[in-house]
């Protein structure tokens, strides 16, 4: 049968069931009849020709087919006194090309699925083989303890080398997983490939768009339309490196007031409205989405989720130890309680601060090299801490929140900023004007507490002045109300109509916005007017919905 096998599928085109190895059997002598055990079926779509019970077939001359098109009485063998004898009637598939029927292809779970699952399995099993420990060292008498006891002492350099074996270990595998960040050359530590990563990236899509199914705008919404206009803009100017042009991206924005926005490694872009109603022009929202885009583009998830798969799996030693140690259950709870909480300050949150630190500064390259003004970055993050401030949301230290403060934020951003205009600079992108948003930013922000102390809110305008690390003495144009407060969207967008005391309804975006062009033009062409006397500041959408037009570079 191994012989037949051979010659069929090296010589000849036919279709093959599996299942007429358990119907056919080779007999040497001649005659010999051999039992069958079941009936042949075929799998495959190939025409079935009965055999005749009882009937003898024989070698056949070199050069003829196995099956031909009409009933097959001869199959071809070695030269030798072979044949092959059927009790009962049994079909066998005839020649039709080759067609082998497998079994569908199972695919394997991604990996950080898998850890995801049996992350808290280790866990629960850390506890129980803890707790199963001290139960039976309780239970032991003393005299067994101490011997257990002497028994490790004079083991305790067989015991000693195997600790030393197994943190070798533990060092190679993590000298082996190390990777140098895209961008940044920094040295990480990456368990998991990018590639494992985005197939959890398009389950975890699949995920948000049920999740958000009801929440989606519209493709046609002018929001909708910005936003991608932005995003497929930054990936044209950026076109260059190889992880923002191997990712194919798509825009989805959700009808929700959450000032937020994130980018899935897969390039799935999920944008909240009020994230767009929170920045001021087209510059800060070229900014948001390059920070977003940046994580994808550094694969930071995948980055974060293999350092915290590394200290899980070095925390399950120290939870097992904690269970085992620990007098009572209570005790050993608290323990666990301890050993997370110092997990994640000393680990998690700086680990999630830095990440976020880095995406700031390459956001901040990406739009430079869309020709976005980058002065406007440190201003959204002045914006969003004085809104956190007026509306009492409570200041979370840094050390425990998982996102640099917002005033570290700014300055790191003014430090990066001249860098930032220097790459700007050198891709061809248009002057930009010699007003400072960020001046603009302070001054107006000035006038609005001024106009706030001589009505009485001293204290507030007091305390709210503190948090401006941009702040200028001279005087400013009187009629900006302290309306604008609630909405710090002080740093106007150009080319928007100031005389008219209410906003307009923004405009469709046209072929000529820079963004939607062809060519990679540049964001902005025309300076950051100051607000003019007696003219009062739109509503910050009206910036982002009508981005102004610009020469090609």
């Amino acid at each position: 049968m191994a012989l037949l096998c051979l010659r069929l599928i090296s010589g000849h085109r036919f279709c093959f069931s599996a299942h007429l190895i358990r119907n056919v059997q080779v007999c040497k002598p001649v005659g010999h009849v051999v039992k069958r055990t079941h009936r042949a079926t075929s799998v495959n779509s190939c025409p079935l020709i009965p055999f005749t019970a009882g009937r003898h077939y024989t070698a056949a001359p070199r050069g003829r087919r196995l099956f031909s098109d009409e009933y097959a009485r001869a199959v071809r063998f070695p030269p030798g006194p072979k044949s092959i004898v059927l009790l009962h009637h049994a079909p066998v598939p005839t020649q039709c090309g080759y067609q082998f029927h497998t079994s569908g292809p199972l695919r394997a779970l991604p990996a950080p699925l898998i850890w995801l699952v049996l992350k808290p399995l280790q866990k629960l099993l850390a506890i129980i083989v803890g707790r199963s420990i001290r139960k039976w060292w309780v239970a032991l008498p003393p005299n067994r303890r101490q011997l257990f006891r002497e028994a490790a002492w004079r083991r305790r350099w067989h015991l000693g080398a195997g600790a030393a074996v197994a943190m070798a270990i533990v060092a190679l595998f993590l000298l082996t997983h190390l990777d140098e960040s895209p961008l940044t050359g920094r040295t990480r530590l990456l368990v998991f490939s990018r590639e494992n990563y985005m197939e959890l990236a398009a389950l975890t899509a699949e995920g948000y768009m049920q999740e958000f199914a009801e929440l989606l705008i519209p493709e046609h919404d002018a929001r909708h339309q910005v936003v991608e206009r932005v995003v497929q803009h930054l990936a044209q100017r950026n076109q260059d490196i190889p992880e923002m042009s191997s990712v194919s991206w798509s825009v989805h924005v959700v009808q929700s007031p959450t000032v937020n926005a994130f980018v899935l490694p897969n390039g799935k872009v999920f944008m909240f409205t009020g994230m767009l109603e929170a920045v001021a022009d087209i510059h800060q929202l070229t900014f948001i989405l390059g920070h977003e885009m940046a994580h994808a583009v550094m694969g930071h998830s995948a980055e974060q989720a293999s350092l915290s798969h590394v200290v899980d799996l070095l925390s399950v030693i120290l939870l097992t130890a904690i269970w085992a140690v620990c007098p009572r259950d209570s005790l050993a709870v608290l323990g666990q309680w301890i050993q997370n909480k110092l997990v994640q300050l000393m680990f998690s949150r700086p680990y999630s601060r830095k990440l976020e630190a880095e995406a700031d500064q390459v956001g901040l390259q990406l739009a430079a090299k869309a020709c976005a003004d980058v002065r406007a970055g440190p201003v959204f993050w002045q914006q969003m801490e004085i809104t956190d401030q007026l509306t009492g949301e409570p200041a979370i230290p840094e050390w425990l929140s998982t996102h640099p403060s917002h005033r570290n934020r700014v300055t790191q951003l003014d430090r990066l900023v001249p860098q930032a205009l220097e790459l700007r600079e050198s891709c061809a992108c248009p002057a930009l004007p010699a007003t400072d948003p960020r001046a603009v930013f302070s001054k107006s922000v000035h006038a609005l507490l001024e106009n706030a102390k001589d009505r009485g809110g001293r204290t507030q305008a007091e305390g709210t002045l503190k948090l401006l690390p941009h702040r200028t003495n001279p005087p400013f144009p009187e009629g900006l109300t302290t309306a604008l407060l609630p909405r710090p969207a002080l740093a106007t967008a150009p080319n928007v109509d100031l005389a008219t005391s209410s906003p307009s309804p923004p405009p469709a975006p046209t072929s000529s916005n820079p963004i939607s062009s062809s060519c990679a033009g540049p964001l902005l062409a025309t300076p950051v007017p100051a607000p003019a006397e007696g003219r009062k500041i739109p509503p910050p959408l009206t910036g982002v919905l009508n981005p102004p037009e610009a020469s090609s570079c």
